[in-house]
């Protein structure tokens, strides 16, 4: 069993693939479990000690920051504030990132500067280490406090409330905490605000996100460069010297790919009778460059993100200071979200040219594909549903982060919006995958018709690995079920 150790070492996005991806458990380290020990006991004292009110911990929520609350309702008002807060609505949250979600609350809290109790994050744990998926729906959130709703929906059932996801079976907090002989947890003053304040639904969404970026770059090139040799394209734009006086990093680092990837290709090797390739061969570099460029910028940032505590108000124990802020506000990473969402839709976007280019009987290729068209329409509708798919991200690249709504009775007057730009970068992820996937069809296709003339090594190897689960085309047949096993082939 592979063990993670929460502690205040850096947590980096390529470790939560790997803790995710390959099971891992996780373990509070001794001095994480110290942190949390030590500010829940000085902000007991705190309270003890101090006839001021504190925000949200003697006090109401939001607008209602001046109503008092006394001591004997300060665990209800907890409770209160999980219970009215899940308002979520629309599809749930895959399960995949509610598990980081759990990971990302979890470390928060492990600072020490949020002043839960040592039983509630060791529960969040056991429902990380179990499998056990709290039920969170995708809408609600504005991104500022945090995400309020869903994070009670993630919170809810370790006080026996809301429903989780345990097994493939979807029952009540109640009934989970039944089954596994648990008792609810007695939340203490602060918590349910620790608890639901926070950035860790939107940096969950940022995190999964980041992490399919990464391995969809890796194949437009792949796709790209197979799709090049396939419309028997030229590879001189990818020289060296040319991206050297355009000195930008994914530039410079997809030219050089794109000439690993074609080195040895037969194809490449006939004369041309042309100088230049359209735009969506020739300038792979500056495009899916520039995507690179973005997924380093916003990996930067929520690297940040999920390395800090971004619950209210934050308690620092050595500082002698509790004060209400803003760190629960999603602005740092609703505009990457945003950003890194027009990124992977330009990937679809130069994909789906490349993919018109194939189908449109130039350069020696049969038009749409198949060796008899006219009779046969073959691969002319895969170029339509690429189409719809780069529009359909059009649209949903509009930056959700340039709209705020007052809420709360105008005290929080001004909102990121993050969760929705996460929402978009979720379907523009998805959508991207898709006509990714369609290119990769197109292209092996088109391959085909080059023979007896090879592509690359590297090339001819992803061609036939490809070739097992998704078939030549000879006369038009049912295109969808290939459709989604090309998808199937990109995550694997």
């Amino acid at each position: 069993m592979k063990t993670h150790s929460i502690s205040a070492e850096h947590l980096t996005i390529q470790r939560i693939g790997e803790i995710i991806s390959e099971g891992y458990k996780l373990q509070l380290s001794d001095d994480a479990r110290a942190r949390i020990v030590n500010c829940r006991e000085y902000l007991d004292k705190k309270i003890e000690d101090n006839a001021k009110p504190i925000y949200g911990v003697t006090t109401g929520f939001g607008s209602l920051c001046n109503v008092s609350i006394g001591r004997d309702y300060l665990a209800q008002l907890q409770i209160n504030l999980m219970m009215s807060h899940a308002c979520g609505t629309g599809d749930r949250v895959p399960n995949e990132i509610v598990k980081i979600m759990l990971l990302l609350k979890i470390q928060s809290l492990s600072y020490g500067y949020s002043g839960c109790k040592l039983d509630t994050v060791e529960r969040l744990v056991d429902f990380f280490n179990n499998d056990i998926y709290p039920i969170v729906y995708m809408q609600g959130s504005l991104g500022a406090s945090g995400d309020l709703v869903p994070l009670a929906h993630l919170s809810l059932p370790l006080i026996g409330l809301g429903e989780v996801e345990y097994r493939g079976e979807v029952m009540s907090g109640k009934q989970l905490l039944q089954a596994m002989e648990w008792k609810p947890i007695q939340l203490a003053s602060k918590e349910g605000l620790a608890l639901l304040n926070g950035t860790q639904n939107m940096s969950a969404f940022a995190v999964w996100a980041l992490l399919q970026s990464h391995r969809l770059n890796d194949w437009a090139d792949k796709i790209a460069a197979m799709s090049l040799d396939a419309y028997n394209g030229l590879v001189e734009p990818f020289t060296d010297a040319v991206h050297q006086v355009r000195p930008h990093r994914g530039q410079i680092v997809t030219a050089q790919r794109l000439r690993e990837l074609l080195e040895g290709s037969e194809i490449l090797e006939k004369p041309k009778a042309y100088v230049q390739d359209p735009y969506s061969f020739r300038c792979v570099p500056q495009v899916h460059g520039a995507a690179k460029d973005t997924m380093d910028y916003v990996e930067g940032v929520i690297d940040t993100e999920i390395n800090s505590a971004t619950d209210n108000p934050t308690v620092c124990p050595d500082e002698d200071i509790i004060i209400s802020a803003g760190n629960f506000h999603g602005e740092p990473i609703a505009l990457p979200m945003d950003f890194l969402a027009i990124a992977l839709s330009e990937l679809a976007n130069i994909s789906e040219r490349r993919i018109y280019k194939l189908v449109s009987g130039t350069r020696g290729l049969p038009s749409f594909l198949v060796a008899n068209p006219g009779v046969n329409s073959g691969f002319m509708i895969t170029q339509y549903t690429a189409a719809s798919i780069v529009s359909l991200n059009k649209s949903l690249c509009s930056p959700a982060s340039v709209d705020s709504i007052p809420s709360c009775q105008g005290q929080e007057d001004h909102v990121s919006m993050g969760a929705n730009a996460a929402i978009k970068l979720y379907k523009v992820v998805l959508n991207t995958e898709r006509v990714l996937a369609i290119e990769l069809m197109n292209a092996a296709q088109a391959l085909e018709f080059r023979r007896p003339l090879l592509s690359s090594p590297q090339i001819q190897a992803i061609f036939e690995q490809y070739r097992k689960h998704v078939p030549f085309i000879i006369n038009d047949e049912v295109m969808y079920p290939y459709i989604q096993k090309s998808i199937d082939f990109l995550r694997k």
